[in-house]
């Protein structure tokens, strides 16, 4: 496991997601700085916290230095000339996960596209940059012509989205396939760690890799399951974190686009999450959700993790999220199977409504 000294805000939440983010991506945390501001002009934090991170550094020698938030290139090269370390913000960690988690061939291309996203934002200041010097592991910058090096990445961008747009026309024929016999389609989303794969499993019979990592599911399995005699095809796919950028949530489009067409979206939640956590992630699913043009109305709120709680405790839960009059909620446990036949009967009453003139 490489070593790294992460730079993050001073909240509880944020501490524990971006240590979450680390983790995944295969770093051991040697040392935590925390602040309230990361956004200085410069480095993104201040000169006096700077001169003390540079003896730490110095005296740890770690693999990187993580900074939890989204850094312009200028202050990425800053921080690397100051510290001489590789410097990965926010996104380049997240790129890191997602490279190291994406097994089939088109969430491999998704990843691809992510990374050449993130590179071509900062392609012309790094060549500015590079040019005055480059620093150790500065995003391995070489001496290209801005232009050269601009149209490179445009050029690999075009490639794999022409790829991926032949994934999405294959994935409209399957849809279209799953029509014309009749199979309506229940999928799963959620913020990544909820549970999402261990109801897929539960649901399904399957044993696909659950885990408390983050972004362990980043392509979509579709699976047969049976609801009361009646055959139905369940979908797990790729979890939601907050502040995931607009360019990253696109570059899953084709995955995540099975959302908007699925009959019936089971959004799983984590019940058992702090009142604070709870609404964060909740908002950020939502809000993702609505960006991708779902419906409201498919929605099922599955409360997971219930076992943890108390009735009273899942009851002030339920009120915080406003979905008190809200019929198409319950409460699960994926991990015991409790309330999973309700949930079934709920997909099935709905799937039946749907049908109706």
């Amino acid at each position: 496991m490489k070593s790294a000294i992460l730079i993050t805000y001073d909240k509880e939440d944020m501490i524990t997601e971006a240590i979450g983010l680390c983790d995944a991506a295969g770093y051991e945390i040697v040392h935590t700085v925390k602040q309230n501001f990361l956004k200085k002009p410069k480095y993104g934090i201040s000169g006096g916290v700077l001169e003390k991170l540079e003896g730490i550094t110095e005296r740890l020698r770690p693999d990187v230095i993580v900074f939890d938030e989204i850094l312009k290139p200028s202050q990425n090269y800053n921080l690397a000339s100051v510290l001489h370390r590789e410097v990965l913000d926010r996104e380049a960690l997240i790129l890191e996960i997602f490279e190291s988690r994406a097994s089939s061939a088109e969430s491999k291309l998704q990843v691809k596209l992510a990374q050449l996203r993130y590179e071509m934002a900062r392609a012309k200041e790094k060549v500015r940059l590079s040019s005055m010097g480059e620093q150790p592991g500065f995003m391995g910058i070489g001496k290209f012509e801005v232009d050269v090096y601009y149209n490179d990445i445009k050029h690999r961008m075009q490639t794999i989205k022409i790829k991926l747009e032949k994934a999405g026309k294959q994935r409209e024929l399957h849809r279209q396939g799953r029509k014309r016999i009749g199979f309506k389609t229940i999928s799963l989303a959620g913020y990544t760690s909820a549970g999402k794969t261990t109801l897929f499993n539960k649901m399904t019979g399957e044993t696909r890799e659950q885990s408390h990592e983050l972004f362990t599911t980043l392509s979509t399995t579709t699976r047969r399951i049976t609801i009361n005699r009646e055959p139905f095809l369940i979908a797990d796919t790729v979890g939601f974190i907050s502040k995931l950028p607009a360019y990253m949530i696109d570059a899953f489009k084709s995955t995540l686009e099975e959302l908007l067409y699925t009959d019936i979206l089971i959004l799983v939640i984590d019940i058992s999450d702090s009142i604070f956590d709870l609404k964060k992630k909740f908002t950020s699913c939502m809000r993702t959700l609505s960006d991708l043009g779902v419906e409201r109305d498919k929605i099922i709120f599955t409360l997971n993790k219930s076992d943890l709680l108390l009735k009273e405790q899942i009851e002030e839960k339920i009120e915080i999220l406003n979905l008190n009059d809200n019929k198409k909620r319950i409460a699960i446990s994926s991990k015991t199977g409790q309330n999973l036949n309700e949930l079934k009967k709920l997909v099935k009453e709905i799937m039946d409504k749907q049908r109706l003139p």
